[in-house]
């Protein structure tokens, strides 16, 4: 073979290889602060089977998630708690957190990164802030002693890190922490070949006046007087001014991966930047642009893996009411609003249906088994009364007492959701069967878990 060929070989071998691992890099992050969320294995089947996410990132090293998530092709960032960075400081530590939380899954389940801590930098724990690289190092030196290679080490930033954002090309770290801190941090990440990871929200630089900039649509631009680049939507900008600011570190070639974004779809009243609308046309335009292979003004050839926050809407979150409202998803996995990431109905970008289409085509639907279980918004009380009627219609009800093979995990809404869809099937599967008060919905996704098998 001539060399010419050899290249010419390497080359189409280079770029299917290429396609073939990074046909999709929107994924989602996975919360858990929720007393009415589905089983990790409910979540594992569903995404697996229903979405066409490939990816998730989770806020901790929960093991019964990572565990759910083996054999299933879908990619899982772990986190490292920001309290135990300090103890991570000495590779011992390090090695022992290693063995107890990936050692025991990385053959099954494919973890692809592990965050240390989660925005360290706004903390202003000068423990956590001191010992974040040398954490990150051994962390990564410890996955290397355990045999384990092809895991990055990386760890989130808001958008705080940075004193100057606008415009872009102006962006730089913050003062003291750009040589102390991010140098190295950047210089670990290139040697490692990981990514920076940062977590922009054009929602929290909403206002009325750039509404449009901030949700991608039409708008006459924010201009970089030193680049003479106008910028059309406040993403880009964001995504640009963190490329400027590790470049004039000299790191300008380091990934970057979008660790978080997303758009609240109910706010407390009087605050008109929520609604599911805006949601919709936010997050659907991030699919859109990931499918489009869409760059930057300033990194114009790169596709940035972006994890949409959130998975679920998260009942128990603290603060105001958008904090529990970032979900695609109700826990009974039924869409807030769609962004075309379903396996069986695909919408576009801020599409929105007219008598029964979709962008011009007639919108599909859903067919095949249904399945009865609770409504997010039901209230204990309500399911436990469901619970009680059901069991005194002659359904059989052992599966969920003590011993059952429903019984785990003991919860009223898991408990709840296997017999009212049993009375649901056992009466035809009709539709008035799950109604419950209006308590019940129809899914598609069946609720199986484990050695609990829902008829």
């Amino acid at each position: 073979m001539t060399t010419k060929a050899h290249h010419l070989l390497l080359l189409l071998i280079s770029t299917v290889l290429h396609l073939s691992t990074s046909t999709f890099a929107i994924g989602v992050n996975y919360g858990t602060v929720g007393n009415d969320l589905p089983t990790p294995s409910q979540v594992a089947n569903f995404l697996k089977t229903q979405t066409i996410i490939n990816s998730i990132k989770i806020f901790d090293s929960n093991h019964d998630i990572i565990r759910s998530f083996a054999n299933t092709g879908i990619s899982v960032t772990i986190t490292i708690g920001n309290g135990d960075i300090p103890a991570l400081a000495n590779l011992g530590n390090a090695r022992k957190w290693v063995a107890a939380n990936v050692s025991p899954f990385h053959l099954r389940t494919k973890i692809n990164r592990i965050c240390v801590g989660n925005e360290i930098m706004a903390s202003a724990n000068k423990a956590w802030i001191s010992n974040l690289v040398p954490a990150m190092w051994n962390v990564h030196n410890a996955l290397l002693l355990a045999g384990i290679r092809g895991i990055q080490v990386t760890t989130p930033h808001s958008l705080g890190i940075l004193s100057i954002s606008e415009p872009p090309s102006a962006a730089q770290f913050r003062r003291g922490y750009d040589r102390a801190i991010f140098a190295p941090m950047l210089k670990f990440l290139r040697q490692t070949r990981s990514p920076f990871m940062v977590n922009p929200y054009p929602y929290f630089g909403y206002s009325p006046q750039m509404a449009n900039y901030a949700l991608f649509r039409h708008n006459k631009g924010v201009h970089d007087r030193f680049t003479g680049i106008t910028y059309h939507n406040m993403y880009d900008a964001m995504l640009d001014a963190v490329h400027s600011a590790m470049k004039k570190l000299g790191y300008g070639d380091v990934d970057i991966v979008v660790g978080e974004t997303g758009w609240p779809s109910l706010c407390d009243p009087g605050q008109p930047a929520c609604s599911a609308q805006n949601a919709a046309w936010f997050n659907g335009n991030l699919v859109r642009r990931d499918q489009q292979r869409r760059g930057t003004p300033l990194m114009p050839n790169r596709r940035f893996e972006t994890y949409i926050f959130s998975l679920f809407n998260e009942n128990l979150k603290p603060g105001p009411i958008a904090e529990r409202n970032f979900g695609l998803f109700r826990p009974d996995f039924t869409p807030v609003y769609h962004v075309g990431i379903m396996r069986n109905r695909q919408l576009p970008a801020g599409g929105r249906r007219r008598g029964g289409r979709v962008g011009g085509r007639v919108a599909p639907r859903p067919i095949g088994k249904r399945w009865c279980v609770p409504k997010a918004s039901a209230s204990v009380q309500a399911l436990q009364a469901n619970i009680d009627y059901v069991c005194s219609q002659g359904v059989d009800c052992r599966p969920i007492q003590a011993g059952g093979v429903c019984f785990d995990p003991n919860s009223v809404w898991s408990h709840a959701s296997f017999v009212m869809n049993s009375f649901y099937q056992t009466h035809g599967a009709r539709d008035f069967a799950c109604d419950f008060s209006q308590t019940g919905v129809l899914t598609h996704v069946d609720p199986s878990h484990g050695t609990c098998k829902y008829i």
